[in-house]
């Protein structure tokens, strides 16, 4: 890898702008690419926001946060990715959408860049079958908030070559955070743990057991999460936690899988969480 290497990123939501960010607070050129301009200016204004914030705190420099802003560059064509070393997917969490993007990016990158899904339970294998280079496809499940969280599961699909897999963990050690080896499976690790979790807290609620705080209460309080599970629902996005609960029962057809009637109906009416402003919790603007 070079001292500068491109880095491209699909994607400009809560997760695409927390990735690019990172990259380019490591010196990476970074090009974010998302199809849709207003998206695009709200995450640069957000990534902004947040290196103005660590300034404020002095948790980086002023000539750090300028450099890392100089190194995002917008992109409004998937082209701009042809020559990037690593191009990371964090489009939305639903099978179709990003198997053409692999499809797109398989197409327009030179044969050499690795193509990394930041899915959070979609098969990396699947995606991999969409384009012509499955040994250079691989998972890349960043947390959110990306700038806070060490952790990066590294998803291998069948066909990901070990070369793929050593450069892609070494992307991650640089970005100073925690590459850990899991295998292909619906939610991984992370997901596959969690979200039946969050889901049970869901029932609680719906099965009138204990109201949101209630909840949140006894998981923090008792257990020692740092966030309540419903709390951290509304963090995710509840569009998100249904998406990967019907993967997760789709891939394994157990009923301990199935996503919670009121999940299902906060998520009809657009009660997504903080991205919405109201899901368990309101939230301001």
């Amino acid at each position: 890898m070079s001292d500068t290497p491109l880095v491209g990123v699909v994607g400009a939501g809560t997760m695409g702008s927390g990735i690019a960010q990172v990259f380019a607070q490591k010196g990476c050129r970074v090009v974010l690419y998302d199809a849709v301009p207003s998206q695009l200016a709200k995450a640069q204004s957000t990534i902004q926001k947040n290196l103005n914030r660590d300034v404020e705190k002095q948790r980086v420099g002023v000539a750090e946060r300028d450099q890392a802003l100089a190194n995002i560059q917008p992109g409004d064509r998937l082209d701009a990715l042809k020559s990037a070393a690593l191009v990371v997917e964090a489009v939305s969490e639903v099978f179709e959408v990003k198997q053409r993007v692999f499809a797109e990016l398989d197409r327009v990158c030179d044969r050499a860049t690795i193509l990394a899904t930041n899915t959070s339970s979609i098969s990396v294998t699947q995606l991999a079958a969409t384009t012509g280079r499955p040994d250079r496809v691989i998972g890349m499940h960043f947390m959110n908030p990306v700038p806070v969280m060490k952790l990066v599961e590294i998803i291998r699909g069948m066909g990901t070559s070990e070369e793929t897999f050593a450069a892609t963990q070494s992307f991650v050690e640089k970005l100073n955070k925690v590459p850990v080896a899991v295998n292909d499976s619906p939610g991984f690790v992370s997901n596959r743990v969690l979200m039946p979790m969050i889901n049970e807290a869901i029932f609680c609620v719906y099965e009138a057991v204990g109201t949101p705080d209630a909840v949140d209460s006894v998981m923090k309080l008792g257990m020692n999460h740092p966030m309540g599970p419903l709390a951290l629902a509304d963090l995710i996005g509840l569009d998100v936690c249904l998406n990967i609960m019907e993967t997760l029962y789709a891939g394994f057809g157990d009923p301990k899988y199935r996503a919670c009637p009121l999940l299902k109906k906060m998520v009809a009416v657009g009660r997504l969480g903080r991205k919405s402003g109201e899901g368990f919790y309101r939230y301001s603007s």
